[in-house]
């Protein structure tokens, strides 16, 4: 499948969750310091869907949110972005949102993570099942769905009824070891989603960790491109992409910023990147694009509403001296 050709329009179905961020007030201030705190919308799939939505595209969120304040807060702001949330339910009883409260400093930096009885996990057969995906450009999920059931297998039902309706995967590897039952049962049902999927993206950890060593995460990313995905990109922070198709191998660099925190770049990223693609960019640009589009998200507050607009990219683009390699 051509890199360039594989997606058409700018509606993606996106499965994961969406939570609460809080920040210490002012920027810098720890958590055990802080007095007040700002709440935003979080949780890697909402953000990806809000940078998507900054860009010009459509999103349609498939996840599960608590039946209560929280909930309810995570809902008005899906509604508040844009993203439509038909395909989003309720669960009661016990289980709760996610909760994340991140500070906006980069020295002793702390993201504490409440994901206990974590609601989004709960999404079924029947979440999935119910979507037409027919109707979407593609289907985008972040690994987090598939660290325990029944959120597991729906996901793969999800990619299998993506794959009848002819859309393709993307794949964001989002490893979070705290989510997991074990690193072995990650590993491996990772390995299975990446030899699904038709762009993956991840960083040399994440590579690393599914070829189950450190040193062997670029040699992973490869044999992933060979076996049929179109596009790998394989992160290496600082050191920039290497982005692997069948037609090429490309290293790009990253844009240097003034970063106030380091989270919040990969969910930025994705969102740059694939709606450049979406708008039929070349592969080494749009990379470029949502790189430029991380380094901006890490040098503001917050996660959700740091994303940045085409317009804030286009000025940044403009105003910037360039990508670097180290």
């Amino acid at each position: 499948m051509n890199a360039q050709n594989m997606l058409k329009g700018k509606r993606f179905v996106v499965l994961g969750r969406a939570g609460m961020d809080f920040s210490p007030e002012p920027a810098g201030t720890a958590i055990e310091q802080a007095a007040t705190f700002s709440a935003s919308l979080g949780g890697s799939s909402a953000n990806i869907c809000v940078a998507i939505g900054r860009h010009g595209g459509q999103t349609s969120l498939v996840t599960c949110v608590s039946d209560d304040a929280i909930g309810r807060f995570c809902l008005e702001q899906l509604d508040h972005y844009g993203i439509e949330r038909q395909h989003v339910r309720s669960v009661g009883g016990e289980f709760r949102n996610s909760l994340a409260v991140s500070e906006s400093r980069l020295e002793g930096h702390q993201t504490v993570i409440y994901r206990n009885g974590a609601a989004d996990f709960q999404m079924s057969m029947d979440d999935v099942e119910a979507v037409d995906y027919s109707g979407f450009s593609a289907l985008i999920t972040t690994g987090t769905v598939l660290a325990v059931e029944p959120s597991r297998s729906a996901a793969f039902r999800a990619f299998e009824l993506a794959r009848e309706a002819g859309i393709p995967l993307i794949f964001d590897v989002d490893y979070r070891p705290y989510s997991w039952a074990s690193a072995a049962d990650a590993a491996e049902v990772y390995s299975r989603a990446g030899e699904l999927c038709d762009i993956i993206i991840g960083n040399d950890v994440e590579f690393g960790f599914m070829a189950g060593d450190h040193e062997g995460g670029l040699d992973k990313a490869r044999q992933l491109a060979r076996d049929g995905a179109a596009i790998v990109v394989y992160k290496m922070g600082e050191q920039g992409a290497i982005t692997l198709s069948a037609e090429q191998e490309i290293r790009t660099g990253i844009y240097p910023a003034e970063a106030l925190k380091p989270t919040g770049a990969g969910d930025s990223f994705m969102g740059g990147f694939i709606a450049a693609l979406a708008d039929g960019r070349e592969l080494q640009d749009a990379v470029l694009r949502g790189s430029a589009c991380a380094s901006m998200v890490v040098a503001r507050v917050g996660c959700a509403p740091a994303m940045p607009t085409t317009a804030e990219l286009e000025a940044f683009l403009a105003s910037h001296p360039g990508p670097t390699l180290s």
